[in-house]
């Protein structure tokens, strides 16, 4: 029966409540099964234990309702349930142009931090059709279905509040792409990994302080940063080859990394990194991590030895974007389609092209420039942005 052969028909919602337990949904619809009633809608939620069951169906035939609600409020009462019963007509009232998916991560999700998030969507003229729990752990993530309010102006009014109140959100529109394949593609260093690559080299070289103040005056905008890398390692001209194996061993992942690849790719998505750091790492990280694709910088390397250079085209903040769109094309994933995810100002670019930025524990400007932040420390927790659940993420750890 279509919406429209509803819109003007007598309906009854049935409203169960109480302890769940195995064969309720079943026992409710075998009771209105005898009534001859047709399903128009079901919702159903548990609760640590606690069922909501509610089924909108059309009225039984004339003389029949008093016996239906009668039936049934015996049914729940033999079994320690509550019951209600509404009159009505229709079905729900249609849902309003633009529709997004609006996720909320809290470490702990707070009472007034949600008060909050909701009152802001309301005032942007959304109305909040469905709340449902994506994960409980590492951290609570919940996920708002609204409609009402386009998708950009909605982003904009609650990037503003989730700054001020310390919680993360991400609005994303609603429709078929958002389970369509994709690509994902992060930055390395303090992203993928906890580390940034060019310290550990310089550690091995003796020269972190010279490391770490040439990093101070790109930070400071004395340097761009092709400047900075090449001052950078040529601090490490002289270093044997035999350091490349020592850094890749003291590479720390930063927790969640596995899991967030290995869930991405049992769920057919397509997994790359860009980095300003080095090939003699990335391209570790690709083998040992099943990557689809892996770009970064070369360290040049003659007679065993760093010479202090750098080969080939420069990976930095354009060169970022760019190798997001050839991965995307390599992929054959639209780059709407396509999550950028990093830290640093150098990724902005990235996080601009994609369909998704995702700024990961960033610096101020980074969080306000990408389309969403995640500020807990567990990178998997960008799945549920996706909309993949908890139990869909240990599934994948199973298969």
């Amino acid at each position: 029966m279509s919406a429209s052969q509803t819109s003007d028909v007598p309906t009854l919602l049935v409203k169960i409540f109480g302890k769940d337990r195995p064969g309720i949904t079943a026992g409710l619809f075998d009771t209105l099964a005898a009534y001859s009633v047709d399903v128009v809608d079901i919702e159903q939620v548990v609760t640590r234990g606690r069922i909501v069951l509610c089924a909108l169906v059309t009225k039984p035939a004339a003389g029949s309702e008093g016996e239906l609600r009668a039936t049934v409020h015996s049914w729940a009462e033999s079994l320690k349930l509550q019951a209600e019963i509404i009159s009505g007509t229709g079905d729900n009232r249609p849902r309003g142009s633009g529709r997004s998916h609006v996720t909320v991560l809290g470490h702990p999700l707070t009472a007034e931090s949600t008060a909050t998030i909701a009152a802001r969507i309301t005032a942007t003229g959304g109305n909040i059709d469905r709340i449902f729990r994506l994960a409980k752990y590492p951290v609570t993530a919940v996920e708002f279905a609204v409609s009402g309010v386009e998708t950009e102006p909605l982003r904009t009014a609650l990037a503003t509040t989730a700054a001020q109140i310390g919680v993360d959100v991400a609005v994303v529109s609603a429709g078929l792409h958002r389970r369509a394949q994709r690509l994902v593609v992060m930055d390395v260093d303090s992203t993928l990994i906890q580390d940034e690559v060019i310290e550990l080299f310089a550690a091995h070289a003796g020269c972190e302080a010279e490391v770490a103040e040439v990093t101070e005056r790109a930070m400071r905008g004395e340097l761009d940063f092709e400047q900075s890398l090449h001052a950078r390692v040529a601090l490490l001209a002289g270093l044997d080859v035999s350091v490349v194996d020592k850094v890749r061993s003291e590479v720390r992942l930063t927790p969640g990394a596995r899991t967030l690849i290995r869930t991405l790719k049992t769920l057919g998505y397509q997994v790359g990194v860009v980095s300003g750091g080095f090939t003699q790492v990335t391209d570790d990280l690709r083998e040992r991590l099943g990557l689809d694709f892996a770009s970064a910088n070369t360290l040049e390397i003659v007679d065993g030895k760093l010479t202090g250079k750098v080969t080939g085209e420069i990976v930095d903040r354009a060169g970022k974007a760019r190798l997001l769109r050839r991965f995307a094309g390599e992929a054959g994933v639209p780059l709407s389609q396509t999550v950028a995810i990093g830290d640093g100002a150098n990724d902005l670019d990235m996080l601009n092209a994609a369909g998704l930025g995702v700024a990961f524990n960033a610096k101020p400007v980074v969080r306000e420039a990408a389309h969403t932040a995640v500020n807990v420390p567990f990178l998997d927790a960008v799945l549920y942005l996706l909309g993949v659940t908890r139990e869909e993420v240990e599934a994948a750890d199973l298969a």
